[in-house]
């Protein structure tokens, strides 16, 4: 069982393996005075280049660390934790596919019915890193507060990506209307996304933003939120927090469906599923009507 959550071990060892195939310019900053970094430290006056080569790289070891995360609750369901699934009804396909899901099946290609999870990976390097290509150390310089990149969570752009891809598959038919959909990283979030990450749970868009990193700081700081009012977002501290949530999310029968109608249109249907005789056909019955499925 991999009971690991994020730390900094977790990130030394990705830096580790991934200089096994890629070269340090691949993943470092190289300084004016020829220092390998991982970020720009906060105090930085030098000549700044852009890396984006290590994003390839960090995405791919996450996606599959997640994955591995996963599968013992996997397990556990009598369901398998897949990398990169496809499911064409719920418009995820070869160039967007989801980055790790909790299924009934091993394969790839899915059908929605068989999908009990999907979780979307938005981590990235936390600390900053100092790499000597002499010796072949690699050491922590410093929390995120050091430098002046803006990891996962925090991160304006990733935040948009991660909503655009769940509203994506939520408004991509009535087939991931029971699907749970969970945002994974390893960064608390900004405030300004504490009020939408709330709605965005409310509403049934997403099941919630979690940090897998439980001290992403250096120091002890109201930064390191536990959760928004509304849990929609939430740093996970044990590794038992992160699977009874999951347990949770999976088994309970909940159904996502949005619209927008007249408030006569909407007290008519209203008023036919509430003559059904008990409170799930009542909610079939509105769902149904809602869809616009009026004589099933």
């Amino acid at each position: 069982m991999n009971g690991i959550l994020w730390n900094k071990n977790e990130e030394y060892k990705f830096f580790k393996k991934t200089l096994e195939i890629a070269t340090p310019e691949q993943l470092f900053y190289l300084t004016e005075d020829r220092k390998y970094l991982a970020y720009w430290p906060k105090n930085y006056k030098g000549k700044k280049t852009t890396l984006q080569s290590r994003n390839a790289f960090i995405g791919s070891y996450t996606e599959k660390w997640v994955k591995n995360l996963l599968t013992p609750l996997a397990e556990e369901l009598d369901a398998y934790a897949v990398h990169n699934i496809i499911c064409e009804e719920i418009g995820i396909n070869e160039r967007s596919p989801v980055d790790v899901a909790i299924v009934k099946t091993p394969n790839r290609i899915q059908n929605p019915k068989d999908i009990f999870l999907i979780v979307e990976v938005k981590m990235s390097i936390v600390w900053n890193w100092e790499f000597n290509p002499e010796t072949g150390e690699i050491k922590c310089i410093g929390d995120y507060t050091t430098h002046q990149g803006n990891p996962g969570l925090l991160r304006s752009d990733t935040m948009l990506k991660a909503i655009g891809k769940s509203i994506n598959i939520r408004v991509s038919g009535f087939y991931s209307s029971k699907i749970p959909i969970v945002i994974i990283g390893n960064t608390p979030i900004t405030k300004t996304y504490y009020n939408k990450v709330d709605f965005l749970k409310k509403a049934g868009i997403v099941q919630g933003f979690y940090s897998v990193n439980p001290n992403p700081l250096d120091k002890s700081t109201k930064n390191n939120v536990k959760s928004t009012p509304e849990k929609g977002f939430l740093r996970i501290d044990k590794i038992d927090e992160l699977y009874s949530n999951f347990r949770h999310i999976i088994k309970e029968d909940k159904e996502f469906f949005s619209s927008m109608l007249p408030k006569k249109e909407l007290g008519r249907i209203i008023e036919i599923a509430n003559g059904e005789s008990t409170y799930e056909k009542k909610a079939e019955k509105f769902l149904k009507l809602i869809r616009g499925i009026e004589n099933e």
